[in-house]
This record gives structure tokens, sequence and C-alpha cells, in this order.
């Protein structure tokens, strides 16, 4: 059915859809201070707007909304129907406290009560 349509409509359509994409995606990449706006999201990798995104290669980090999620090391792998794709050299899960360096007893107290 594409076939049929005028180059100009399925432009039209193509940057919609772009758009529309976008604006649902919470998922952001920061390297220093640019901001990208994640388009899909995978275990390997993941894809920004070709016509916004540079060739991004080195430390990144990756937001959820304000949450940091995680710490990547990436490589530019290849650009694919509008969208540049980013391939993990290393992701390093982001965490709120410093892990343990002793196993911690789940029947250790929580607090100690002072005199």
């Amino acid at each position: 059915m594409s076939e049929y349509l005028p180059k100009e409509v399925r432009e039209g359509l193509e940057a919609a859809r772009k758009r529309n994409r976008a604006k649902k995606s919470r998922l952001r990449v920061r390297v220093g201070d640019q901001t990208f706006t994640i388009l899909r999201y995978w275990d390997e990798g993941f894809a920004l707007d070709a016509e916004d995104a540079p060739q991004l290669r080195g430390l990144v980090d990756v937001y959820d909304g304000a949450r940091h999620m995680s710490q990547c090391l990436i490589v530019a792998s290849e650009e694919d129907a509008g969208e540049m794709v980013y391939e993990f050299k290393r992701e390093t899960i982001a965490a709120d406290q410093a892990p343990l360096d002793y196993e911690r007893s789940e029947f250790a107290p929580v607090a100690l009560i002072g005199r």
C-alpha cells in the first residue's frame, strides 16, 4: 500500500511516527551536557533518531526520567531506517548505595538502642 502513496505523504507519515515514539519514550542518554531521547532499548544496545544523534562513542549515562539506570560504554553500530543503532561494550547498572564487602545476616539488628 505504501508504494501507491506519494513520496511527500510517506515522508510525513514517517516523521509523525518518529515524533510519536520520541514523545512516548522516557528513556534518555546523556553525554556530557547533551541529552538525547532513546527510541528503542534492548539488552545489547539502544537506538536514537539518526537526524539528532551524533556518532556517539565512549561512556554515556542512561536515564529513565530522572532515575539513573546505568552507565554504559557504547560504540555506534549502524544506521537503520532513520535510527542510529548503538551497541553496549559494557553496561553497569546504577546502584543507590555502595556494595557491601561482607555478608549481612538476615537476623542482624537494624539499629542499636542507646542507654
